[in-house]
């Protein structure tokens, strides 16, 4: 099958030949002014074999939304993807890779040690039914067992 390069870097990544978990430099964008946003993707779950549940992933990204800022200043933004395998992670100014990792590591450690989910209310999160701490804990805790294999993204 051929496929036609897109506007969209992970839409050209090919996605069958990717080993989860993993984590990915996916682009850097350098801006007018000399900054530049780094983005990582976070693969939980291997693509088109397995995914996150919704109320599970939605904890996920709470917790490591709010957690990761106590770790790096430089976090833009960590978005889960629509395929529910993993998240989008930018930097602005950091592109340290070991460093990213370290963060990382550090965030999903205060994910296992959470006893609630921040924002999980009707007044800051727009589907405040859906979530599952001990559901996020099991794939931060499932990740974090990975670690060392979270620098092999393609199979040999």
């Amino acid at each position: 099958m051929t496929k036609e390069k897109t506007n969209v870097e992970s839409f050209d990544l090919d996605h069958t030949k990717v080993v989860a978990p993993y984590v990915r430099l996916a682009g850097v964008i350098e801006g007018e002014n000399g900054d530049a946003v780094t983005k990582y993707d976070l693969r939980f779950k291997q693509p088109n074999k397995g995914h996150m549940e919704m109320p599970a992933l939605h904890s996920l990204e709470h917790l490591m939304a709010d957690r990761i800022r106590n770790h790096s200043k430089k976090v833009v933004d960590l978005s889960p993807m629509g395929c529910q395998t993993g998240f989008y992670l930018s930097f602005i100014n950091h592109n340290d890779y070991e460093d990213v990792l370290n963060i990382l590591e550090k965030t999903l450690q205060d994910v296992l040690e959470a006893t609630s989910v921040p924002a999980c209310n009707e007044v800051q999160c727009g589907w405040a039914a859906s979530h599952n701490l001990e559901g996020a804990q099991s794939l931060a805790k499932e990740f974090l067992e990975k670690s060392a294999e979270w620098h092999i993204v393609f199979s040999e």
